[in-house]
């Protein structure tokens, strides 16, 4: 039996992709500055696009092993990668019904066997796992292996409160019915009021029973077997919304999830080679630049591209553009205008990719262009930069919300049901230089404030994170049958909320 005065031993596992990766990579670090043992997995394809991109950029320090330089600084962090059950050559983008298929279905075999050896091998022995909220079977292979299981949500309380209810949301007709209801939605928990266009992309289609729709049905059932919950959120950002669901389960916010000092992570991370902006972007005066970004997973029209490079080219403004070559399809890469690039030369720049949070410290950036993915969101909030919102897919359309309608710190960048370069040049040259933007910006300073203030040393996020530290040492000894157990008193208060 263990010695439950061995540190406690977590197994953190992200879903494999982008948005999840780095919050968790930074979880993982900060678990492990307070005393923790991590064994990190990722799947072999998300470790060779890694390890793919930093030797491009000359930056591996071990290509086998992406915290080797975390432990030579004192940190207690294994790695290890697990097959996906595909190929590397297999395209998971282009492919990506079958990939999520094979999430449902295959995966979990493969990461149930590596569990099961670290569980035997480890020493101090393995107490928790920390999985992606998205999996399907981490509570199964938590109870298989006696451990603690932790879900950890990447995406704002507000989002997980609605896939949270989505029995609630069918019962009343404004999501799998024939004909969803168009009016307001006022009667989730801790929800004043939402529009349906407002929902997750999933919870407004017609198509309910696609892949990811299947994922997502799965994971909110299992998520009720989840010992705690965490979300990469600020309380006082969502504080009713996470009153409701500690009424469920304890849910702790514990956002954001940063490495310390922001605008430097502590190693690449990143699936794709960065290209170094700064040397352009010192040549331009300060708050000019737009930056625009559409983050790291979802698709758009080529349609709709042509339409913002158009607005983009008649705006005038300087920018930084990042389009992945993949923005449209793996298999169509091109995509601008004839001529765009020449037209654009003195005052664009295009990249395929680039150290996002070093590009939006930078004080040449006046604003972002962004599809609201959460991370692009908190990022941009810590830098004090205001949005342009062009939400494509899944959480985006909830984040735009919480962005433009609740703390006022950006806007749409299409009000019309089709998007055109007229709509878009009028945005983004009236979000540069109009009076607008000085209301925008001092908008976001205070919610930087609000994210500031959590991180403090008697934060909200800080003082939840301590609590979330204990409840997993609690939950292990009373696994191993060291003891009864507590449940911990924020959750004994109804709330599960520091005051």
């Amino acid at each position: 039996m263990a010695n439950h005065n061995q540190k406690p031993h977590a197994i953190m596992i992200p879903y494999p992709y982008q948005g999840h990766i780095t919050p968790f990579v930074y979880l993982a670090i900060k678990l492990a500055s307070h005393g923790f043992t991590i064994t990190f997995v990722n799947t072999h394809y998300i470790h060779s696009k890694i390890s793919n991109s930093q030797s491009q950029q000359n930056c591996l320090h071990n290509k086998d092993d992406l915290f080797a330089r975390a432990r030579e600084s004192g940190l207690d962090i294994r790695y290890a990668t697990v097959n996906d059950g595909f190929p590397l050559s297999f395209d998971r983008s282009l492919n990506h019904d079958q990939f999520v298929e094979g999430l449902l279905h295959v995966f979990s075999a493969h990461f149930d066997e590596l569990v099961g050896d670290l569980v035997k091998s480890e020493d101090p022995p393995v107490t928790c796992l920390i999985a992606d909220t998205f999996y399907v079977w981490p509570g199964m292979i938590a109870d298989k292996y006696n451990l603690c299981y932790v879900s950890f949500w990447t995406e704002p309380a507000l989002v997980f409160n609605l896939y949270y209810h989505m029995e609630l949301l069918k019962k009343n007709g404004h999501f799998a019915s024939q004909d969803n209801r168009k009016d307001t939605i006022d009667y989730i928990p801790g929800v004043e009021a939402i529009e349906p266009r407002d929902l997750m992309s999933y919870l407004q289609a017609t198509d309910i029973w696609t892949c990811v729709h299947r994922v997502i049905y799965k994971a909110f059932t299992d998520i009720k077997k989840a010992d705690i919950i965490i979300c990469n959120t600020v309380q006082e950002l969502e504080f009713d919304t996470l009153s409701a669901l500690n009424k469920y389960q304890p849910t702790y916010a514990i956002g954001p999830i940063f490495p310390s000092g922001i605008t430097k992570a502590p190693f690449s991370i990143s699936l794709w080679s960065e290209s170094d902006c700064s040397q352009w972007l010192n040549n331009k005066p300060n708050t000019s630049v737009l930056y625009v970004s559409f983050g790291s997973y979802a698709h758009t029209s080529k349609e709709d591209l042509l339409e913002i490079a158009h607005g983009l080219q008649l705006s005038g403004v300087n920018f930084i553009w990042v389009l992945r070559p993949d923005i449209v399809s793996s298999d169509e890469t091109d995509f601008l205008p004839v001529g765009f690039e020449e037209s654009i030369k003195d005052r664009g720049l295009i990249v395929p990719w680039c150290k996002q949070i070093e590009v939006i410290s930078h004080p040449a950036i006046g604003g972002f262009l962004t599809h609201c993915g959460w991370n692009s969101t908190l990022e941009s909030i810590w830098c004090g930069i205001p949005l342009i919102c062009f939400p494509l897919l899944t959480d985006q359309f909830t984040n735009r919300k919480l962005v433009v309608n609740d703390w006022k710190i950006g806007i749409n960048l299409c009000d019309k049901e089709l998007i055109t370069h007229e709509e878009v040049e009028e945005k983004i040259s009236n979000f540069m230089c109009g009076n607008t933007t000085q209301e925008l910006r001092k908008a976001v300073k205070e919610v930087r404030k609000t994210l500031e203030n959590a991180l403090g040393q008697d934060g909200s996020s800080e003082k939840n994170f301590h609590q979330f530290m204990k409840d997993i040492k609690v939950n292990a000894r009373k696994r191993a049958g060291l003891s009864n157990g507590h449940t911990s008193p924020l959750y004994q208060n109804g709330n599960g909320l520091t005051h």
